[in-house]
């Protein structure tokens, strides 16, 4: 009898896991996934789209992210998450890297790839030697709500901050808690400055410094699932995410739990893909890959 005491309430959150699973919206990628190739590893491609559903206009901050006339959605944020056994890595590829797209065969921004679909994206991610198991992406409504669903994240910042286009405003150096849109802001910022001895300083690293504050941005976000207790708050996430997630067709939910125990037990290792700024014949400032990207991007593809 106490074995059923204990046992049905695990078994409850375990139905009512699976139920708000099944209510993500799929993405069919299946034909550009990596399958079949033996290695040790599992890539997921997370991407960040700028689509505004769900976006609040109500809410102070929202002109950072609504204003203008802006429609359809483009990759804002474009990372690989790669799990090794117990070894686990997370790498940004900067938006502005100058790639072929796969659909058209013109060179442009990897970025842009996203116009011809998830699948196109995942085939440019490939062809710079990335394999990709699995595709995830999610839009600002959503990422808003996961970070608000955790109560916040703790980022740690070496002097006051701003910009004015995405909306970052931090007073004070050192732990801020960020809630879902001041996170948003916070990755999403391409104009980043600092307040130091009294002057703004432009971040000089540019699209390389902003990949940077985003696997920071992870690493604090796993660090606060992994501190979480209530499990309750942990069932909360699914239906905070609500239609701004999107999965591909193969994660299974035994995947998707697999991947959340992972996580929340594991450290993110940062890693940097070696690029160089160059400017294209047209007079576009784009980033390409250095000769010693060679090496990471073999290591992913492990």
């Amino acid at each position: 009898m106490l074995a059923l005491v204990v046992l049905a309430p695990m078994a409850l959150l375990v139905v009512l896991g699976w139920w708000q699973f099944s209510q993500i919206p799929k993405v069919d990628v299946l034909s550009s996934l990596t399958i079949g190739r033996a290695r040790s590893g599992t890539n997921y491609l997370l991407v960040g789209i700028d689509s505004r559903e769900g976006i609040d206009v109500n809410d102070p901050n929202s002109g950072a992210f609504i204003a203008g006339e802006v429609s359809g959605s483009r990759t804002d944020t474009i990372m690989i998450l790669h799990m090794d056994g117990s070894n686990t890595s997370l790498a940004s590829i900067p938006r502005d890297l100058w790639v072929k797209d796969p659909a058209s065969g013109q060179m442009g921004r990897i970025n842009s790839t996203f116009a011809a679909g998830p699948a196109n994206l995942v085939e440019a991610v490939k062809a710079i030697g990335i394999p990709v198991d699995h595709y995830a992406e999610i839009n600002f409504g959503g990422f808003a709500s996961i970070v608000d669903a955790v109560g916040g994240i703790t980022v740690d910042f070496p002097y006051p901050a701003r910009d004015g286009h995405s909306g970052l405003a931090i007073a004070n150096a050192g732990p801020n808690n960020l809630d879902g849109t001041s996170a948003l802001a916070f990755v999403r910022s391409r104009y980043y400055e600092e307040l130091v001895d009294g002057k703004w300083r432009t971040d000089p690293t540019a699209d390389v410094g902003r990949t940077e504050r985003q696997r920071d941005f992870m690493a604090a976000l796993t660090k606060s699932l992994a501190n979480e207790r209530n499990p309750l708050a942990l069932l909360r996430m699914p239906s905070a995410l609500g239609a701004g997630l999107r999965l591909d067709t193969t994660v299974s939910y035994p995947e998707a739990l697999r991947l959340a125990w992972t996580l929340k037990d594991a450290t993110l290792t940062p890693v940097a893909i070696p690029v160089t700024p160059r400017q294209t014949s047209g007079g576009a400032l784009v980033l390409e890959l250095e000769s010693g990207s060679a090496a990471v991007i073999d290591a992913l593809a492990r």
